[in-house]
C-alpha cells in the first residue's frame, strides 16, 4: 500500500489541472484508473493463483506467456523501472532548486537560494540523489519497507495539511520568476480562494508552453506525464520475492492505493481548479508550497514522496534485473546480477540497476522521457492483462484465482485501452517500443534454452484445437477437398529416416502419424514401455523437420498392432486414410539416420532410445504372410495403401541439386502390370496413383521435377485414340505430365502363352470389375518370366527417374497365394531404384470447382 501510493499526486496534480483544464484533467484520470483498475484487476488474478517469486509483473508473464514473452517483457519492464527512477530524481532536483535554486539571471545567490542552476550541476545533484536511493537500496528491502511507512505517515500528513489550506489560507497574489534568456521574467499567479469564476476560468484547457522544458504541451504530452504518476500499482508487486504473504498483501495493498489515489487526484483537481488561477497552476509547478498553511512541511512531502517513488522503481528494477539473471534466459550476460549478499539482497542487481539509471539522467529534463516511460508501462500492463486473457481462455483446470473478480471482458478491455493510448500519447515511441519487442521475442524464441514453466500456447492451441476439431465433421467430407492423410509403419527409424522424409512430402498438409509396434505383453510387465520412447521419437520429429504426430501401441503381433493404430489413430475428422509399409525383402537394413543431414554435425547425437538395427541373418519380426495380411487388412478398412521400395536409396537432395537439363522425373505406370487383360487406365486405383504422383510433384522440394506417364499399347489398339483420351484426362484433372506409349505386344504375348487361352479378355470365370472381390486364379496364370519381362520394360524407360509410382494390385483372396503374390511384387519391382507401389480404394479426383 505505502509504495504504491508514495507515487502521489503532489507535484503534478498542478500541472495537469493547469494545461488540461477541470474537465479534461478529469477525463485523463478517469482513462488512466480505467486501464489501471483493469490492470490490477488482471494482477490481483494471477497473484492469487499461486507461489510469487521475485520478479512481480516479468514472473507472472512468464510463467503465464512462457519465457519468450516474459523475458522481453521483462527487460521492457526493467526499462520502464529505471526510467521511472530517473524521472522520479530529475523530479526531486527540479523541487531542490525550486526551493534552494539561485533564480534565473542572477549570479549569486541570497539566503537559501544558494544552489547554482545548470545542465551539469543539475547532473550532479541528480547523481548524488540517486548515490543516497543507491544506499538505501543496498542495505535491503527491510530498511527499505521501514523508510517507505515512515514516508508514507509523512505523506499523509502533508495531504491533509495542504486540504485544510485550501480553507485556510486567505486569497494573495504570488510573484512567479521564470527563466528568460536576458534575466528572468516574473509573473504574477493568484490564490482566489474558493471562486465561481476562478472554477469557470479552469474548466477548460489551455494548453501552454511547459516552463522547465520550453515545450507546448497537448493532451498526449501531459497525460503522459500524469500516468507517470499512477504506475505505483506495480511497486507492490514488483517486491512480491520479499513479501511474507504475496498473494495476500498484493491484492489489498493495490486495490486500497489504487482507489485512494484516484479519489485524491480528483478532489485535488477540483479544489485547485476552484482556487488558484491558470497562471499559478501553469507557471509554478510547486504551488502548493506556497498557498500551505506549513509550507516546509509540504517541501519535505514532496521531497519524500518523489525520493521514495525513484527508490520504488529503482529496488523495483533491481528485483527484475535478478529474476531474469536468476532464469538464465540471456545466457551469461547477465550472470553478474545472480549474485546476492548473504541476506539474500540482490546487490549486484541493484548496483547494476542504478548504473542503468545514472546513463538515464544525462537525459536532463523530467518531461523529456516522460513519453518514453508511459509507453513502457502501459506495454506491460498490456501484457499482464493478456497474460491473465490467456489463461481464462485457456481454461484449464489450475487456474483458480481466489480473486474472482475479473473476466476476460477486463482483460480485452484493459490490453484495448493500453494499445490506444500508447498511440495516442506517442505513435513514434509506441511502433519503435513495439519493434524493440519483437525483436527480444524473436531473440529469445531461438536463443534461450527451454524452461519447465509450462507454456500458455499449448493450452490455447489445445483449447482450440479440439473446438474445431468437434466442428470438422466427417458426413460433410467432398472429394474436392480430399488430402492424404498417412500412417507410416515404423519398425526402427534407424532405417527409415528417408522414407520418413519422403512421406512428409506425400501428406499435402494431411495429416501425418508416425505408427510402431512393440511386440511385448503389458501383463507381463511392471509399467507402459512405451512412455520411456515417446520423448525419443519426438525427438526424431524434430530432427528431421517432419509435421508428424507419433503413435506407438502394444501388441502381440504386428498384424494386431497395425489395426489397431488403423482403428484408433487420429481423432474425429483427422485420421488416417493410407497406411504406408516398407517393403519385405531380404535386402538388410542400413542405419540411415547416422547419415542423415539432421545427424552428422557434430554437437548433433542419433538418438539413443532406439536399438541397433537387426543384423541380416537375424530373423524377421513378421511373416511374408503377416505381411501381406496387413496389406488386406488396410484394404478391407477402407484405407488406401503404399509399399514404398528401396527409399532409403533415394537421396533427394543429390536428385534435386543435380544438372537442370534434364531435370529429374517421376515415372508413373498407372496400368496393373499383374494383370494385362485387365489393363484400364481410369479405375479408381490408378486415379489414385496419379493423384499421389501428382501431390509428390506439387511439394516444394519436388516441384522441378517432370511427371512422365506411360501408356502400354498393343499393336492394332489404335494408339493414338487412347493417348488422346489419356491426355483430355489429364487436362480434366489440372494434371501436368508428359505421356509416353511403350509397346508391349512382347511382354503380354508371354503372359498369353502360359495361359494358353486367346487375347481379347477375360476367361470365363473371371470377374470383369477389379474391385472388393478379385480374381482369384489371377496370381497363379502370370508367371514369373511375364513378371521379369514387365520389370525389364520398366528398366528399358530411360534416363532413370528419381522415384518410379506403380499400380499394386490386391492380394489374393486365397490365404495360402500370399507368399507367391509378394515374391511376384518383389520380381516386379527387383533393381527399379525407389518405388511407390499404390493402391487406392477410395475416390480422390475432381473436375468440379
Amino acid at each position: 500500500l505505502c509504495a504504491v501510493m508514495l507515487t502521489s499526486p503532489l507535484s503534478s496534480a498542478g500541472f495537469v489541472v493547469g494545461h488540461a483544464g477541470l474537465y479534461q484533467a478529469l477525463a485523463m484520470f478517469a482513462v488512466a484508473y480505467f486501464i489501471i483498475g483493469m490492470t490490477v484487476l488482471s494482477v490481483c488474478a494471477i497473484a492469487t493463483n499461486g507461489a510469487l517469486d521475485a520478479g512481480g509483473a516479468y514472473y507472472m508473464i512468464s510463467r503465464a506467456l512462457g519465457p519468450e514473452f516474459g523475458g522481453s517483457i521483462g527487460i521492457m519492464f526493467f526499462l520502464a523501472n529505471v526510467c521511472g527512477s530517473a524521472l522520479y530524481v530529475l523530479g526531486l532536483v527540479e523541487a531542490v532548486l525550486d526551493s534552494f535554486g539561485i533564480p534565473p539571471g542572477q549570479k549569486e545567490g541570497t539566503g537559501v537560494h544558494v544552489l547554482p542552476q545548470s545542465y551539469w550541476y543539475e547532473l550532479l545533484y541528480g547523481t548524488v540523489l540517486l548515490a543516497l536511493c543507491l544506499l538505501v537500496c543496498l542495505v535491503g528491502a527491510s530498511i527499505y519497507a521501514k523508510a517507505t511507512f515512515l514516508i508514507f505517515l509523512i505523506v499523509a500528513g502533508v495531504l491533509g495539511t495542504i486540504l485544510v489550506s485550501f480553507f485556510a489560507t486567505r486569497p494573495f497574489g504570488v510573484p512567479i520568476h521564470l527563466p528568460h534568456p536576458n534575466g528572468s521574467d516574473t509573473k504574477n499567479g493568484s490564490f482566489t480562494g474558493f471562486s465561481l469564476a476562478t472554477l469557470r476560468a479552469n474548466l477548460g484547457g489551455g494548453y501552454g508552453v511547459d516552463y522547465t522544458t520550453g515545450q507546448t504541451m497537448s493532451f498526449s504530452s501531459v497525460f503522459a506525464v500524469m500516468f507517470n504518476g499512477c504506475t505505483g500499482i506495480m511497486a507492490g508487486s514488483n517486491m512480491s520475492g520479499d513479501l511474507k504473504r504475496p498473494s495476500y498483501s498484493i491484492p489489498r495493498g493495490t486495490i486500497s492505493a489504487v482507489l485512494f489515489t484516484y479519489l485524491v487526484y480528483n478532489l485535488l483537481a477540483f479544489l485547485m481548479c476552484a482556487t488558484c488561477n491558470r497562471t499559478l497552476l501553469q507557471k509554478d509547478y510547486g504551488f502548493l508550497r506556497d498557498i500551505s498553511i506549513f509550507p516546509p512541511l509540504v517541501t519535505v512531502g514532496i521531497y519524500a514522496a518523489t525520493l521514495s517513488a525513484a527508490m520504488s522503481n529503482l529496488i523495483g528494477a533491481s528485483r527484475i534485473l535478478y529474476a531474469l539473471a536468476r532464469d538464465d534466459l540471456f545466457g551469461r550476460a547477465l550472470v553478474l546480477a545472480k549474485k546476492t549478499s548473504a541476506s539474500g539482497n540482490p546487490v549486484m542487481a541493484v548496483i547494476l540497476s542504478w548504473l542503468v539509471v545514472q546513463l538515464v539522467l544525462f537525459s536532463g529534463k523530467l518531461n523529456t522521457i516522460a513519453g518514453v516511460v508511459t509507453t513502457f508501462f502501459l506495454l506491460v500492463y498490456a501484457t499482464v492483462n493478456l497474460a491473465c486473457l490467456a489463461l481464462e481462455w485457456a481454461s484449464a483446470p489450475n487456474f483458480r484465482p481466489t480473486f474472482r473478480y475479473f473476466t476476460w471482458h477486463t482483460c480485452l478491455l484493459g490490453i484495448a485501452g493500453c494499445c490506444v493510448m500508447m498511440f495516442l500519447i506517442s505513435p513514434v515511441s509506441a511502433s519503435a517500443s513495439l519493434g524493440f519487442l519483437l525483436l527480444l521475442l524473436l531473440a529469445l524464441h531461438y536463443l534461450s534454452p527451454s524452461s519447465t514453466w509450462g507454456y500458455i500456447s499449448q493450452a490455447l492451441i489445445f483449447h482450440q484445437v479440439r473446438k474445431y476439431l468437434l466442428m470438422l465433421d466427417v458426413r460433410k467430407d467432398h472429394v474436392k477437398f480430399w488430402r492424404p492423410q498417412m500412417l507410416l509403419m515404423v519398425q526402427n527409424p534407424r532405417g527409415s529416416a528417408r522414407l520418413i522424409d519422403f512421406v512428409n512430402d506425400l501428406k499435402k498438409s494431411g495429416l501425418y502419424v508416425l505408427g510402431h509396434v512393440e511386440l511385448q505383453d503389458l501383463d507381463t510387465l511392471p509399467s507402459d514401455p512405451l512412455q520411456p520412447q515417446q520423448d525419443s521419437w519426438l525427438s526424431l520429429v524434430d530432427k528431421l523437420n517432419v509435421k508428424a504426430f507419433v503413435s506407438l501401441t502394444l501388441a502381440p503381433s504386428v498384424r494386431h498392432g497395425v489395426r489397431q493404430l488403423l482403428f484408433t489413430s487420429g481423432l474425429g475428422g483427422m485420421r488416417p486414410n493410407t497406411l504406408v509399409l516398407g517393403f519385405y525383402d531380404d535386402t538388410a537394413p542400413q542405419d540411415g539416420l547416422s547419415r542423415h543431414p539432421a545427424f552428422t554435425s557434430a554437437r548433433d547425437q542419433v538418438p539413443l532410445g532406439f536399438p541397433p538395427l537387426r543384423a541380416p541373418a537375424a530373423p524377421k519380426l513378421l511373416s511374408a504372410r503377416e505381411y501381406v495380411g496387413i496389406v488386406a487388412d488396410a484394404l478391407k478398412m477402407l484405407r488406401n495403401v503404399l509399399l514404398a521400395r528401396q527409399l532409403e536409396s533415394l537421396d533427394k537432395a543429390w536428385e534435386l541439386r543435380r544438372a537442370a537439363s534434364p531435370p529429374p522425373a517421376i515415372h508413373v505406370w498407372p496400368v496393373n502390370l499383374l494383370r494385362p487383360d485387365s489393363a484400364r487406365y481410369a479405375d479408381t486405383c490408378s486415379l489414385f496413383l496419379l493423384q499421389m504422383a501428382c501431390v509428390l510433384n506439387m511439394a516444394r522440394a519436388w516441384r522441378r521435377a517432370r511427371l512422365r506417364l506411360f501408356l502400354c499399347v498393343e499393336a492394332g489398339a489404335m494408339p493414338h485414340a487412347q493417348e488422346e483420351k489419356l491426355r483430355q484426362l489429364l487436362k480434366d484433372l489440372r494434371i501436368q505430365a508428359q505421356i509416353q506409349l511403350v509397346p508391349w505386344d512382347a511382354v503380354t504375348r508371354l503372359h498369353w502363352q502360359t495361359r494358353q487361352g486367346p487375347p481379347g479378355g477375360p476367361v470365363e470365370g473371371e470377374e470383369e470389375e477389379e474391385g472388393s472381390v478379385n480374381f482369384p486364379a489371377n496370381t497363379t496364370q502370370v508367371s514369373d518370366e511375364y513378371v521379369c519381362a514387365a520389370n525389364k520394360l520398366i528398366l528399358e524407360q530411360s534416363p532413370a527417374p528419381a522415384v518410379r509410382f506403380l499400380y499394386l494390385p490386391r492380394p489374393p483372396a486365397d490365404t495360402s497365394l500370399y507368399p507367391l503374390y509378394l515374391h511376384q511384387l518383389e520380381l516386379l519391382t527387383r533393381g527399379l531404384g525407389p518405388t511407390v507401389l499404390v493402391h487406392g480404394v477410395s475416390a480422390v479426383t475432381s473436375t468440379q470447382l
